[in-house]
């Protein structure tokens, strides 16, 4: 646990060390500040992340992080967000991301070793929301396991 946070920690002084692309729209700096309080956040919660932007060639889409909780695989969509006001976070994983995030996760329950496993693995879609809209306070979380893939 200590070396969780002592990790984070290092990495949020790096990434305010580093100067920053401004190139790179504020949404998407945004949502990959996101995943990274996502996984720091997964970890605590005692999930094995085994995979982080996970995509193919053959599909359009990115599984955000992919893990183990206990004995279930876990394939999790992180949404990050500043503010509450417009709509749910969550809301934001609509039909056409299912679709392709489905796709993504096919392809990849495929390249699993056979050798590892006799049967596919039991698996799981979690969403995870992530809030910045406190700005001194650390950001909030709400995980929501076993979301739906069917449109």
């Amino acid at each position: 646990m200590l070396r969780v946070r002592a990790t984070q920690t290092v990495l949020r002084v790096l990434d305010r060390v580093v100067p920053q692309n401004k190139e790179t729209p504020a949404h998407l700096r945004i949502g990959r500040r996101g995943e990274e309080d996502a996984y720091f956040y997964l970890r605590r919660r005692g999930y094995v992340i085994v995979a982080r932007n996970y995509h193919t060639a053959r599909h359009h889409g990115e599984i955000d992080l992919i893990g183990w909780d206990k004995n279930v695989l876990c394939f999790i969509e992180v949404k990050t967000r500043t503010t509450r006001d417009v709509k749910p976070a969550e809301a934001a994983v609509d039909r056409k991301k299912r679709h392709d995030l489905k796709a993504v996760i096919r392809d990849y329950l495929r390249s699993l070793p056979e050798k590892q496993f006799l049967e596919v693995p039991q698996w799981r879609f979690d969403v995870l929301t992530v809030y910045y809209d406190q700005a001194p306070v650390p950001p909030t979380y709400e995980l929501f396991q076993n979301a739906s893939l069917s449109s």
